[in-house]
């Protein structure tokens, strides 16, 4: 049995739990823990996926002390518990490789609007006062000792023309990933020169090792899961 499609066509029960599972916010935090542990730069905060999930973590303490005390089966209480531990996991490791991300690139992401605009106001707030006391101490440690041309946190001197001593993500870093649906005109940003004028087709639900660079945008739209 099942139910039928807009095009009124037959649609597994099966097909429809599994369809619901994959969009359960549970399984939305995995995927975006999945996405933010495997990409090279720090990924939009997912800010309303997080706000749901912490209210369903509240609801689910609530249920484990509730069957906890009014004696419920034992099993039944270790069940619920577990998916309680599942779900504080993922947050707490998606907030862990974020708060990574940003104490190793903070002074990059702060100047990059883009990337600045991905955090949360809480994390704009630990990447201010990160890069500040940061700065301060390797002025007053070292580089006031240094000569004048040499006094930069950015720069190794004060004729480059890059800011050369700020560590940026690297984008070149090939990833295994996997599209939700067909597609195609994908421009390859890694090989021979010759070849990166080539378009690159995806089929949905089949494992690519590609550079990061190349899908970036695929990955930001939500077309393209990273694994």
């Amino acid at each position: 049995m099942g139910s039928r499609s807009a095009e009124g066509e037959q649609v597994p029960l099966t097909d429809e739990y599994d369809a619901l599972i994959s969009t359960t916010d549970v399984e939305l935090l995995k995927r975006a823990w999945r996405n933010e542990k495997a990409a090279p730069e720090i990924l939009r905060f997912e800010s309303d996926l997080i706000i749901r999930v912490r209210e369903q973590i509240e609801l689910m303490e609530e249920t484990v002390e509730e069957k906890s005390t009014v004696g419920t089966d034992p099993l039944s209480v270790s069940l619920y518990q577990m998916d309680l531990d599942r779900t504080l996991f993922l947050l707490r490791s998606y907030l862990r490789i974020r708060i990574q991300k940003i104490e190793k690139y903070m002074f990059h992401i702060r100047k990059t609007e883009e990337l600045w605009n991905r955090l949360s106001k809480d994390e704009k707030f630990f990447t201010e006062r990160c890069t500040d006391d940061l700065k301060k101490h390797l002025e007053e440690s070292v580089l006031s000792t240094l000569p004048e041309n040499y006094q930069s946190y950015e720069r190794q001197s004060v004729i480059s023309e890059e800011v050369d001593m700020v560590p940026e993500p690297r984008l070149d870093t090939f990833v295994l990933c996997r599209s939700k649906e067909y597609l195609t005109g994908i421009q390859l940003e890694d090989g021979p020169v010759d070849d990166r004028s080539k378009l690159f087709e995806m089929e949905p639900d089949v494992l690519y090792f590609i550079c990061y660079k190349s899908i970036k945008p695929l990955v930001e739209s939500g077309k393209i899961d990273l694994l």
